[in-house]
């Protein structure tokens, strides 16, 4: 069989149904756009810029500048603006809530449980996570991770409501106590840090498993043998061997469940009660009244980003400095 080779075309340029090409048929073919092409491609370097420009300029739109907007809304006196009204910047928003100690309750209340969620968070994925990546097999590991997966493909106040469920007076777990003879009386779980407590951990469940599970895939199977060979036991294996070498998957996915826990909303308010108002919901307050709080508002929550961004970057440091001390 012979080969016709100027009858090759581009895979973009065959022809339609009725014998002419396509639009992208005739594009691809087209010299300049060739030239153009091959221009923006020449180099590695240019191929990344191509792929990365979108993101990007996603992250700039979507994230950086709402949060510079805030920055700006939070150094002004009024937002938005009065017709007629100049806006001045100024520094109060921020000197409000240093000199109001009736806020500081509730920053670091919100701090304390985030921190206390990350710590219950990463106890009870860990095993999970390393049950998937050391225990289960190949072939039955993605179907276990997408079992997981399965109840965060719904949004997050729906998932709330079901833990509200799972705790209310008439819910699964007071059934199932009092069906057991163990209370006479439904225990009040709701509304308390407990419920809030269970709630923000399972919401943040999915963002600790994955970074540990990762870094346990990762992990050499011949590690753990050898330290076994040499005589360690279980519990010295894991705190020898695992534990350090997991490190970055414990500092990844407990950066992430401490940021996201510092700004949990819903959550709070449906599953909390007055003893466990957090900085989320005052920060809301100023937004739920006339526009000359809002200001307020976005400073506050300035504070509550810097807070929590000051607060990870140490966390990273002190994980960094623990695996360069593992690492010598």
């Amino acid at each position: 069989m012979t080969y016709d080779a100027s009858a090759r075309e581009d895979r973009g340029a065959v022809p339609a149904a009725g014998g002419e090409r396509t639009f992208w048929g005739r594009l691809a073919s087209w010299a300049p756009y060739r030239a153009l092409v091959q221009l923006a491609t020449a180099t590695p370097r240019r191929q990344f810029l191509i792929l990365a420009a979108l993101p990007v300029l996603w992250v700039l739109t979507q994230h950086l500048g709402p949060m510079l907007q805030m920055l700006r809304v939070s150094l002004t006196d009024a937002y938005p603006v009065a017709v007629g009204t100049e806006q001045h910047f100024t520094f109060d928003n921020y000197l409000r809530f240093f000199g109001d100690r009736l806020f500081w309750m509730p920053f670091f209340r919100t701090l304390g449980f985030a921190f206390v969620f990350t710590l219950c968070t990463l106890i009870l994925t860990y095993p999970v996570a390393y049950f998937l990546a050391r225990h289960v097999s190949p072939k039955n590991r993605m179907l276990l991770l997408l079992m997981l997966l399965i109840p965060f493909w719904v949004g997050e106040i729906v998932r709330t409501y079901a833990i509200m469920i799972l705790l209310g007076n008439t819910g699964a777990v007071n059934l199932v106590l009092k069906w057991l003879g163990l209370i006479d009386r439904p225990i009040p779980f709701m509304y308390t840090s407990f419920s809030m407590g269970v709630g923000i951990v399972y919401l943040t469940a999915l963002y600790m498993l994955l970074p540990l599970y990762s870094a346990l895939e990762k992990l050499p199977k011949s590690l753990n043998e050898a330290a076994a060979d040499l005589g360690a036991g279980a519990w010295t294996r894991f705190r020898r061997v695992t534990l350090p070498l997991t490190i970055e998957g414990i500092s990844s996915g407990c950066t992430l469940v401490f940021l996201i826990s510092t700004g949990f909303y819903a959550t709070p308010v449906l599953l909390g009660g007055p003893s466990t108002t957090v900085f989320a919901e005052t920060i809301a307050g100023f937004f739920h009244v006339a526009g000359d709080e809002w200001p307020t508002g976005a400073a506050f929550a300035v504070i509550m980003f810097l807070a929590a961004l000051i607060l990870t970057t140490l966390f990273q440091k002190l994980m960094t400095s623990l695996r360069k001390g593992d690492a010598k």
